[in-house]
């Protein structure tokens, strides 16, 4: 199995921490980068290659790295010139890639089964399969509804439940196939072009701990649950 980490964004939201460290490399605890974490769940569900899109800082990462062989992984880079999207990175490398392969933020933590993603992706024969969590947002004021300026119903202080992309998705190389390498290509972009075409991607659910490392606060919840979730996130590895 092969998985591809997208690790190349200049991490502007979590500054001042990512001023000299790219955002995979951020410490969690006192002993593991995020990068790692990932790296080392990777090779405890099976995982035996993997590619890593840098960019921002990438001679850093790999100089931590490097050949991947202290977590059993065959790794290798590819380089990032000018930002090229979420999906972008895939397209330079797509020659290089199996039929089916993970791709995943390097950024996250999660006790998500990665391998399990990838198997469901290719039993359901999507082009796309997406993980995705729960997500409820509670509205603070009283929501109209209203038509032609009379309001029609009324719901106070209501809750909406959704279901958020994790970043980690299972792709078909054949997907990628219409785009063209070295432009620019968003998560967005592409998941819309499927639902245009009629070829929806498949949704994987997922309950289980899930935390984006996006904001400084972000980073300071994951800091402090990592003692009480360790053998939660590096189960087996």
């Amino acid at each position: 199995m092969h998985a591809v980490i997208l690790a190349g964004g200049k991490g502007v939201r979590l500054r001042p921490y990512t001023t000299a460290l790219p955002k995979p490399l951020v410490p969690i605890g006192d002993q593991h980068a995020i990068l790692e974490i990932v790296l080392r769940q990777l090779s405890a569900a099976g995982f035996t290659s993997c590619t890593i899109a840098i960019g921002h800082l990438g001679h850093i990462i790999r100089a931590y790295v490097g050949s991947g062989s202290r977590w059993r992984l065959r790794i290798g880079y590819s380089t990032e010139e000018s930002p090229l999207g979420t999906m972008g990175p895939l397209l330079t490398m797509r020659d290089r890639l199996p039929e089916h392969f993970l791709v995943m933020n390097g950024d996250i933590l999660t006790d998500l089964d990665f391998a399990d993603v990838l198997r469901a992706h290719q039993e359901s024969r999507a082009p796309l399969t997406i993980a995705t969590y729960p997500r409820e947002v509670h509205i603070d004021f009283g929501v109209l509804t209203t038509e032609e300026r009379r309001v029609v119903a009324f719901t106070e202080k209501p809750s909406v439940d959704y279901r958020v992309s994790m970043g980690v998705y299972g792709v078909s190389r054949e997907t990628l196939t219409s785009y063209t390498p070295g432009l620019p290509l968003g998560f967005d972009e592409l998941v819309l072009d499927l639902l245009k075409a009629g070829n929806p991607p498949h949704a994987y659910e997922f309950d289980g701990y899930w935390l984006d490392i996006g904001r400084p606060d972000d980073y300071d919840r994951a800091n402090a649950e990592f003692t009480t979730h360790r053998s939660l996130l590096l189960k087996g590895a």
